[in-house]
């Protein structure tokens, strides 16, 4: 089959004939857009205001925080009153805060205005990747999710650059109106198309109700289901176990590929901004490349079968950098850590949707996004620690590598698969 062929039946014909799919899509990509804008001048424009590394620093995680105190809330609010309220909801949130950043008068204020985008963020990312899963079925699950997460790395991609040509033509405080404004437009797209999903999703679960506990209460044609703890999921050992994986992921992106080998790269090997900036160029393409593959083997093969050798790859790959004097090796452990994240792809999502009951699906996804996000806020800080405290990289790869290892290996030996591998042609579309 040619790449036309395969373009046209992996990612047009899904979009084409599912409006749900394509409108969640077309709108995480805006919303990523506006992520990816902030992301080359905030720094710079916190700077302005006269302050530490440590407040410049703070002003970037912030935002990280936000999300992580919010994923949960926001999938428990989708479960009661729907994800239509949160598609909406969210990229308002995010305007007000982009749009306030904009005309901070200090770094409180700043700290204060990236929080409150950062709820609406949660807010809408996790709405929409319980959408997908709403709309999708175990047996295209991967594939759905794929394309979802192919329109997020689109707009994170494309974002960095329209936000540094739009600080240098008008001024730093210019491309917060921009997410502001793009923000505002996705609810506007959001409230006219975006369909609700969450009934047609519920189906009647078992569970029982456990005195002091939080429950997710909905009904089903005027009949109450089960509802579903906080708790029980918490303890639900799949959950667990692909959070963790994903929480390996997460902090692997930006612990060492975003903190950690920049640095080793320029103070070990002499590599300017420049040729840095190209080698995580090429790594980005190999991710976005392999995204839509990895969702269809997790569908065809089965969720393990892509997570548990994608993972041992990249923590193969870590433990290369850790221990490598050598450009070259440098290099091939670049692309094997950008194919080894990139086929992990949406399968651990796909699989924490499997094991989710689907009247908690919203709530079960927010404390998935919960586990990955603080693995993105923790990396930079602990690797960066190690780092500070060893004297060199080494040490703080080869333990992320040990991380991602045990990630993969935990849940290769304990998860139970969720999809029974299929024969070739005979994958559901």
């Amino acid at each position: 089959m040619s790449f036309a062929s395969d373009l046209r039946a992996q990612v047009i014909e899904p979009l084409r004939n599912n409006a749900a799919l394509l409108m969640v899509c077309v709108a995480t990509g805006v919303i990523m857009l506006g992520q990816g804008v902030i992301a080359p001048v905030l720094p710079l424009y916190a700077k302005d205001f006269g302050v530490s590394t440590t407040m410049i620093g703070a002003s970037i995680s912030v935002f990280g925080l936000a999300r992580i105190l919010f994923n949960l809330p926001a999938g428990l609010l989708s479960d009661r009153l729907g994800r239509r309220l949160l598609l909406v909801g969210g990229p308002i949130i995010t305007a007000a805060g982009s749009f306030l950043s904009a005309f901070a008068g200090d770094i409180w204020s700043l700290l204060v205005f990236r929080f409150i985008a950062g709820i609406g963020s949660a807010a809408f990312m996790t709405a929409g990747i319980t959408l997908v899963t709403d709309i999708s079925t175990p047996e295209n699950r991967g594939r759905m999710l794929s394309l979802h997460l192919g329109s997020l790395l689109i707009g994170v991609s494309i974002g960095p650059a329209v936000g540094g040509l739009t600080a240098e033509l008008i001024n730093l405080r210019a491309p917060f109106i921009l997410v502001g404004v793009l923000s505002a437009a996705c609810a506007v797209w959001a409230l006219r198309v975006m369909p609700e999903t969450h009934r047609q999703a519920v189906t009647a679960g078992a569970g029982e109700r456990e005195a002091g506990e939080t429950e997710v209460e909905v009904t089903t044609a005027g009949r109450p289901v089960a509802p579903v703890s906080i708790r029980s999921l918490a303890g639900n050992m799949g959950l667990l176990l692909v959070s963790l994986v994903t929480f390996s992921i997460f902090f692997t992106r930006t612990g060492a590929r975003q903190t950690v080998l920049p640095l080793a790269g320029n103070e070990d090997f002499g590599l300017s901004a420049g040729l840095l900036g190209l080698i995580f160029a090429m790594m980005a393409l190999i991710n976005l490349a392999t995204i839509i593959p990895s969702g269809a083997w997790a569908d065809r093969f089965g969720r393990k079968r892509v997570i548990v050798p994608s993972a041992l790859l990249a923590a193969g790959a870590l433990g290369l950098f850790a221990v490598t004097d050598s450009l070259a090796v440098f290099l091939i452990a670049a692309v094997l850590l950008a194919l080894g994240t990139g086929i992990s792809g949406p399968a651990p999502a796909a699989y924490a949707a499997d094991v989710i009951p689907a009247q908690a699906r919203g709530m079960g996804m927010g404390l998935f996004r919960t586990y990955s996000d603080i693995g993105f806020v923790v990396g930079p800080l602990l690797l960066g620690w190690i780092v500070d405290a060893t004297g060199g990289f080494g040490w703080a790869l080869a333990f992320n590598a040990a991380l991602m290892a045990a990630g993969a290996l935990a849940f290769g030996l304990f998860a139970k698969e969720t999809v029974a591998p299929r024969q070739a042609g005979t994958a559901a579309t």
